[in-house]
C-alpha cells in the first residue's frame, strides 16, 4: 500500500538526517510536545550561571591501571608476590566496601590475593608533588593545571562499566540515557549549523553506540557519528552522488512548502515545523561541518603539539584537535574515543600494552591541555578524562595458557582527571587504600562525575528529570565540589 502525503513528508523529514540534527529545534518551540501531554524539553536556558560552555570528554576504554598512571603504590613492588594477609594492611577483600562495590555479571569476581608489583616507575611532578607513572611524561609536565580524582568505584566488574560511566546505570538495570544526551537535552546551542552531541572515534565495536544512545530523550538527543578520515565527515547528511547544490536546494524548498501546507491544516502538530527546520539545517551543516574538521587551517606548530607529526600518535591528535575545533564553534558535547574497543584491557602483558597505549594518548592529550590554554578556551571548555574501571592490584591468574602477567577488572577505585573551565587546577582530590584497592576517602560514584559537569554548565540534574521517568538518587549523583572553583 502506497504512503499517505503525510506519511511520506514524516518518513523523508524525519530521516538519519533529521534524527542527528534535530537536537537543535527545541529552542525555538519547535519540537515539543503539546500542551495536553508527553515530554516538556527544558527552555534551553541554564539553571543557573554556567562556568563552563562545552564538554570534550574523553573516554580510554578497556580500564586504564590506576596504579601504573597517577595513583601508584610503591607498596606493591615491596610486597610483590605476597597475599594480602602478608601485609601490615587490612585485607581489603574482608572489607565492606569489597561486596558494596560487586556486582557480578560474568565469571565472579576474582579476587586475586597474591600481589603484582608496579611495572613502571614513577616519580613527583608539579608544585604539588603528583606522583606519576614514567609513561606519561608529557601529562607529568601538566599536572598543575589538572584536578585529580584519585577515589572513583562503579559497580560492574565487566566492560558493560563502559557504558555504566556514561549512563549511571549497571548493565542489569534499566538503562538511561547518556550524559551527552542529558546535555542537548539541557541546553540550547551555541551554533545552528552545528549539532550539540557529537562522537568522534573509529569504533569497531557496535556495542560503542550505545555511548552516544539519547534512550528515552529520542533520537534528537543521540550523539552524532562524525569521520575524520574519507571525504565525508557526516555520513548520514550527504548529497546524494550526481546531486548539485543547486539542485538539493530546490528539493528542500518543495518539500517546504508541502510541509506548510500540512502544517497551517494542522497548526497544533509541531512535526511540519520541525521538519522545515531540519531540512535548512541538513543543508547548512554540509557547509559548516567540513570547514570545522578541516585541520589543515591548523598551524604546523599546533600539529606538532598534538602530536599529528607522529604516526604513533597522530591518530588520536587529530581526534582531539578536531574536538577543540568544535568546541570552538559551540558544540556543546564532544565524546572523544581515544583508544580501541577494550584497547586498555591488559589481562596478560600489562607492561608492554599499557606502555604502548600510553604513548598514543600521552603528547595529545597534554597537547589539548596547552592549545586550551594557549587559546584561553580553558576559560569556556571543560575536560574530562575517564576508563570504565581500573585494574587489580593482584595478579590475574585466570589464564592458564599464558605467563601471568596482568592485572583483571577493578571497580573498587580508580582514578579521573579535569581540566579547564570550572576547574580547580593542581588539586587531588580523594585516595585509594596503601594497595590501590579502594576507594576509602572521599569515594565517588561514577554519576558524581555526570552532576559535576552538568553543574560546570549550570544544568541541576534534579531540574532535567522527565515526566514518568524516574530516577534513582544515585542516577543523579552530585558535584564534586572540592574541585570546583
Amino acid at each position: 500500500m502506497a504512503p499517505d502525503r503525510r506519511g511520506f513528508l514524516a518518513d523523508m523529514g524525519m530521516g538519519c538526517a533529521g534524527m542527528a540534527l534535530g537536537s537543535l529545534l527545541f529552542r525555538d518551540g519547535i519540537a515539543r510536545a503539546n500542551p495536553d501531554g508527553g515530554i516538556h524539553l527544558p527552555t534551553g536556558l541554564p539553571h543557573h550561571a554556567p562556568k563552563a560552555k562545552s564538554v570534550i570528554w574523553v573516554f580510554l576504554s578497556g580500564g586504564v591501571s590506576q596504579m601504573e598512571s597517577f595513583d601508584p603504590k610503591p607498596a606493591l613492588t615491596r610486597y610483590a608476590g605476597k597475599t594480602f594477609t602478608d601485609t601490615p594492611y587490612t585485607d581489603p577483600l574482608k572489607s565492606p566496601l569489597f561486596f558494596k562495590h560487586s556486582r557480578d555479571v560474568v565469571g565472579g569476581t576474582r579476587p586475586y590475593p597474591k600481589i603484582f608489583p608496579l611495572q613502571v616507575g614513577f616519580r613527583k611532578h608539579g608544585q604539588m608533588g603528583m606522583e606519576v607513572a614514567d609513561w606519561f611524561p608529557h601529562l607529568a609536565r601538566q599536572v598543575d593545571k589538572m584536578a585529580f580524582v584519585r577515589s572513583m568505584y562503579t559497580t560492574d566488574n565487566d566492560h558493560g562499566a563502559e557504558f555504566q560511566m556514561h549512563t549511571g546505570r549497571h548493565q542489569l538495570d534499566e538503562q538511561q540515557p547518556v550524559i551527552g544526551s542529558w546535555v542537548s537535552y539541557g541546553l540550547g546551542t551555541l551554533n545552528e549549523n552545528l549539532p550539540q552531541f557529537v562522537f568522534l572515534g573509529k569504533y569497531t565495536d557496535i556495542r560503542v553506540k550505545k555511548n552516544m544512545a539519547a534512550d528515552y530523550l529520542g533520537p534528537r538527543h543521540t550523539g552524532v557519528e562524525l569521520a575524520l578520515e574519507g571525504d565525508s565527515p557526516l555520513p548520514f547528511a550527504t548529497r546524494a552522488k550526481g546531486v548539485a547544490e543547486r539542485e538539493q536546494q530546490e528539493q528542500f524548498r518543495l518539500v517546504e512548502r508541502f510541509d506548510r501546507l500540512a502544517a497551517a491544516r494542522y497548526p497544533d502538530d509541531p512535526q511540519a515545523l520541525a521538519r522545515i527546520k531540519n531540512y535548512e539545517l541538513a543543508f547548512r551543516m554540509q557547509r559548516a561541518m567540513p570547514d570545522a574538521l578541516d585541520l589543515a587551517r591548523e598551524t604546523a606548530g599546533t600539529h606538532k603539539l598534538y602530536g599529528i607529526d607522529d604516526p604513533a600518535t597522530a591518530v588520536y591528535g587529530r581526534r582531539l584537535l578536531a574536538a577543540r575545533r568544535l568546541a570552538e564553534r559551540g558544540v556543546r558535547f564532544n565524546l572523544v574515543y581515544l583508544s580501541d574497543y577494550g584497547e586498555w584491557d591488559s589481562h596478560n602483558d600489562l607492561k608492554n600494552l599499557h606502555a604502548r597505549s600510553a604513548a598514543r594518548v600521552d603528547k595529545p592529550l597534554a597537547g589539548l591541555i596547552q592549545d586550551l590554554e594557549r587559546t584561553g578556551l580553558d576559560r569556556e571548555v571543560l575536560v574530562v578524562c575517564c576508563t570504565e574501571f581500573g585494574r587489580t592490584p593482584g595478579l590475574e591468574t585466570r589464564d592458564a595458557y599464558k605467563m601471568p602477567t596482568g592485572r583483571d577488572h577493578h571497580p573498587h577505585g580508580f582514578t579521573v582527571w579535569f581540566y579547564g573551565a570550572g576547574i580547580q587546577r593542581g588539586r587531588i582530590h580523594g585516595a585509594t587504600d596503601e594497595l590501590g584497592f579502594h576507594a576509602v576517602e572521599s569515594p565517588h560514584y561514577v554519576t558524581d562525575i555526570h552532576a559535576t559537569v552538568l553543574d560546570r554548565l549550570g544544568l541541576d540534574p534534579h531540574r532535567l528529570v522527565v515526566p514518568g521517568r524516574k530516577r534513582l538518587d544515585i542516577d543523579l549523583g552530585a558535584p564534586i565540589r572540592a574541585i570546583c572553583t
